[in-house]
């Protein structure tokens, strides 16, 4: 018998009948001996609908107000899951985070899981009842309620694994794990059967939209077992684990991730001495404006440099309007910028221990003569920035260069999972 923290997301529970659905795969499991606790979402559209309401009445909605609205969404659905449950004959009771207790931090609209105290979540365990949580919501020091922002109910989910020492936490979603790519661009892309904590990690901050960064973090932090896996299918889905439980997959690179909501801002020509860096970006960061990659080149003369950076597009025209103010304090030549770029990274904790991978991937993209803008690295990615225009095709030849639809080598496939 396994204690079992299962996480369904609004499509999964966006009628009645998937909800039944929901409540049909938890009685499979209970029947198998299992302790369950199902964290739900809000139904499909309901936060959408709800925040639609709030613009109504008025577009500077207060934080706290705002999020006693949204974390009503979830309490219907706790409800409504239970209530399927009981109509099967299987004991349940359903709790809002404030129930619980979810104690958060006060940061309305995003805030951080403090701690949770899980004697009553666990008291109905040992009665025999499924546990039916409220995912994104919590509670402050005051009694306030908060909500932990999009995607949230994962963090939730895995929270109270860590917090009951749950055997795994499984996440199921409308896709039946994590592949190599995006099976969209790359008919061929693999279910991985194991990805590292660090892998994942990396994936859903470069685009992944798989898993939220916040709940495969704490995950990490206090090694969680996370599994993904479809609400509408049966199958092993993607087991997201410690680097050596994942060694058995024994891949130099587990999957190319892309996101094209980047945006690249030059400042050419500025003077190549000391602090001229903080002072480009400084009035970016005061913005609240996050900047990823950073190339910073010398210009011809010796005595000026070209600055580029790259932000999230959304904040592309804020940005550019902050970095003429400061060309022109720095008597800047130039600013300039693009939208139209992709960055596209390959993955793997398997290069920590093994050399060429960025020859490799900087050959594929020679062959296609696809032209490199920006690189950056670390210890288990490589991220290059290339026209948008090439994406699909970047994609592709770099999933070939390395092999991705191959099953690496390590134990047979039927022994692997």
């Amino acid at each position: 018998m396994a204690l079992l923290v299962l996480k369904f997301g609004g499509t999964s529970v966006g009628t009645t009948e998937r909800i039944r659905a929901v409540a049909e795969r938890a009685l499979h499991l209970r029947e198998e001996g299992h302790q369950l606790v199902i964290v739900v979402s809000a139904m499909s559209g309901e936060t959408d609908r709800l925040l639609g309401l709030a613009n109504e009445l008025n577009p500077r909605v207060d934080g706290r107000e705002l999020d006693v609205l949204l974390s009503t969404g979830e309490q219907v659905t706790i409800a409504l899951l239970a209530m399927a449950l009981e109509a099967k004959g299987c004991p349940a009771r359903s709790y809002t985070g404030a129930q619980v207790t979810i104690r958060t931090d006060s940061a309305y609209n995003k805030a951080r899981i403090r701690s949770i105290d899980d004697a009553r979540v666990r008291d109905d365990l040992e009665a025999g009842r499924i546990v039916v949580v409220a995912g994104f919501q919590g509670v402050d020091e005051d009694g306030a309620i908060t909500t932990l922002g999009r995607g949230g109910s994962d963090t939730t989910a895995v929270a109270l694994a860590a917090a009951l020492k749950a055997d795994e936490c499984r996440i199921y979603t409308d896709v039946d794990g994590v592949y190599t790519t995006d099976p969209r661009l790359v008919p061929q892309a693999r279910r991985l059967e194991r990805v590292t904590f660090e892998e994942m990690l990396e994936m859903a901050s470069l685009g992944s939209k798989v898993l939220q960064i916040r709940a495969v973090e704490f995950a990490g932090k206090y090694n969680v077992p996370l599994r993904v896996l479809s609400s509408f299918g049966e199958g092993p889905g993607t087991l997201i684990t410690t680097e050596e439980d994942a060694a058995v997959e024994q891949a130099l690179v587990a999957g190319i991730a892309f996101n094209q909501n980047e945006a690249q801002l030059t400042v050419g020509g500025v003077p190549d001495q000391p602090g001229v860096a903080h002072r480009i970006l400084g009035p970016v960061a005061d913005a609240n404006i996050e900047v990823d990659m950073i190339v910073q080149n010398v210009g011809e003369d010796g005595r000026t440099t070209d600055f580029t950076f790259t932000v999230h597009r959304n904040d592309y025209e804020k940005a550019l309007e902050l970095l003429q103010g400061a060309a022109d304090e720095l008597g800047a030549r130039e600013v300039s910028g693009d939208v139209h770029i992709v960055k596209i990274s390959v993955v793997g904790v398997g290069m920590r221990s093994h050399a060429g991978i960025a020859s490799r991937m900087f050959e594929a993209l020679s062959r296609e003569n696809i032209n490199i803008r920006m690189i950056s690295t670390s210890e288990i990615k490589i991220s290059v920035v290339v026209d948008e225009k090439y994406l699909e095709l970047a994609v592709r030849a770099l999933h070939d260069a390395f092999e991705l639809e191959e099953e690496p080598a390590g134990l047979p496939k039927e022994q692997q999972g």
